[in-house]
């Protein structure tokens, strides 16, 4: 199974934020995701627009976090990157006359989408605040 990794690396940089005391430069959190500081900006931008991150320009300015962590889930995040895909698993290719991917792909289908609302139902329950938790836990034995 082949993973998506933005939601990971979107949750990784909300995390370097959320150990920050001061704003980060897109450069900056690009280092941490080994990604370029435009990429950053793209996914930092779709965050923005759902209040969760404000940005500030110039000398001392960049990226801090605007929302409360308590109140915004892991799905919130989910939902704000446009609901991109939880599992990367593949199908055989629909063929109208094959019988044999026809059921393998309905059967596939339905344990796909069982399994997508219950990774979705647990992104609903951990909220920011819990992830930051976490991480100082681990920062901090």
């Amino acid at each position: 199974m082949k993973r998506n990794g933005q939601l990971s690396r979107v949750l990784h940089i909300l995390m370097h934020l959320s150990l920050r005391k001061g704003p980060a430069t897109s450069a900056d959190l690009a280092r941490s995701i080994d990604a370029n500081a435009v990429v950053v900006r793209q996914i930092m931008a779709g965050l923005r627009e759902h209040g969760y991150v404000k940005s500030s320009k110039g000398h001392g300015g960049g990226w801090v976090l605007s929302c409360d962590p308590s109140k915004v889930s892991l799905r919130d995040i989910y939902n704000a990157l446009g609901c991109p895909p939880l599992l990367a698993l593949e199908s055989p290719a629909p063929t109208a006359e094959c019988r044999v991917a026809q059921s393998v792909n309905a059967v596939l289908s339905r344990s796909y989408q069982e399994a997508e609302i219950a990774l979705l139902t647990g992104l609903g329950r951990v909220t920011l605040a819990d992830l930051s938790a976490d991480l100082r836990t681990r920062l901090h034995p």
